[in-house]
């Protein structure tokens, strides 16, 4: 009774109501991105897709004045591929990757103890199944809806994900 219970308020919230840690360990709500197109990623530095940082950064950098936001989402789930701490994390990004995108707390985004907002995004997302590896991507449109799911080896380059996001940025809150 109280999962079924947790499941109906998981599907009755909104990606606004989530609050989230940054990666110095502030408490944010995502309300703040009200209104805006917003990448959810979850990234890993020690990845053979860690490379997707720089078009990640590319692509904010490009769109960033007409409403995307890439918010990145460190997580140790896959190969162990991110076992440094946050501050580690952040030194790291910013220092090879020159990242200026918001990043947060590492979180889990598999498994049973996996965060709300990620079992948010996978109830919610267009696209069934668990996320396979680190660099999922998850485009939530100006309304706050899962807009579209990409593959973590789908790059920030790539046309149709491009596309995907050009489409949302059109559309006016």
């Amino acid at each position: 009774m109280i999962a079924s219970i947790a499941a109906i308020a998981m599907l009755s919230s909104s990606f606004y109501d989530f609050k989230v840690r940054t990666i110095d360990g502030e408490t944010v709500g995502l309300g703040q991105y009200r209104g805006k197109v917003v990448l959810v990623v979850n990234v890993a530095s020690q990845c053979g897709l860690t490379r997707q940082y720089a078009a990640l950064e590319s692509l904010y950098r490009a769109h960033k004045d007409e409403g995307l936001v890439v918010l990145g989402f460190p997580s140790n789930d896959f190969g162990g591929q991110e076992p440094g701490t946050e501050a580690e994390i952040k030194q790291f990004c910013t220092t090879k990757y020159d990242v200026t995108f918001p990043m947060f707390g590492k979180v889990k985004v598999t498994g049973e103890d996996k965060s709300p907002l990620y079992d948010w995004l996978l109830t919610n997302s267009p696209v069934e199944g668990e996320i396979e590896w680190n660099f999922a991507k998850f485009i939530v449109a100006r309304n706050g809806t899962v807009a579209a799911r990409f593959s973590p080896r789908t790059t920030p380059e790539d046309e149709t994900f491009v596309a995907a996001i050009q489409k949302e940025l059109k559309k006016k809150g």
